[in-house]
């Protein structure tokens, strides 16, 4: 409901109403920069206060801009959290690198050691030979 009222012409005159059908809610919105948020050319435009019909269009581009709003904010959140998804895979795929680099190293190293491993059981195979060899050297002469 719109309540008139005579006001002094040196005074600003704001006019308020609420988006909801109950005429007692206590929130309300200015016609000037409803949704400051939003780019000029998706502004809701000041209705003519004598036509129902030109209040209904204000109040539903209203609620329109009320779910871009928040369709906006959630493709925010999203984005955000599509960064974060990304930065922990980046940080799990470098993981995963690392310990395929870790196994193959490990391998690598487990190779090695087993080559080293039968080099020395050559190398002492080969001493006691040359013991031997030596020893019935000494016992011949």
């Amino acid at each position: 409901m719109i309540t008139t009222a005579r006001v002094p012409a040196d005074k600003p005159v704001r006019i308020a109403f609420s988006l909801n059908d109950s005429p007692d809610d206590a929130s309300s919105e200015n016609f000037p920069l409803a949704f400051p948020e939003l780019d000029q050319q998706l502004q809701p435009l000041p209705p003519c206060h004598d036509s129902k019909e030109s209040m209904q269009v204000y109040k539903q581009h209203c609620k329109i801009a009320e779910e871009y709003h928040e369709v906006k904010k959630e493709i925010a959140l999203l984005e955000e959290r599509k960064k974060e998804l990304i930065a922990r895979l980046e940080q799990v795929e470098k993981e995963s690198m690392d310990a395929a680099e870790l196994a193959k190293e490990y391998a690598e190293l487990t190779e090695e050691n087993r080559t080293l491993k039968l080099a020395q059981t050559q190398c002492v195979e080969q001493l006691e030979k040359l013991r031997i060899q030596y020893q019935k050297r000494q016992g011949s002469s």
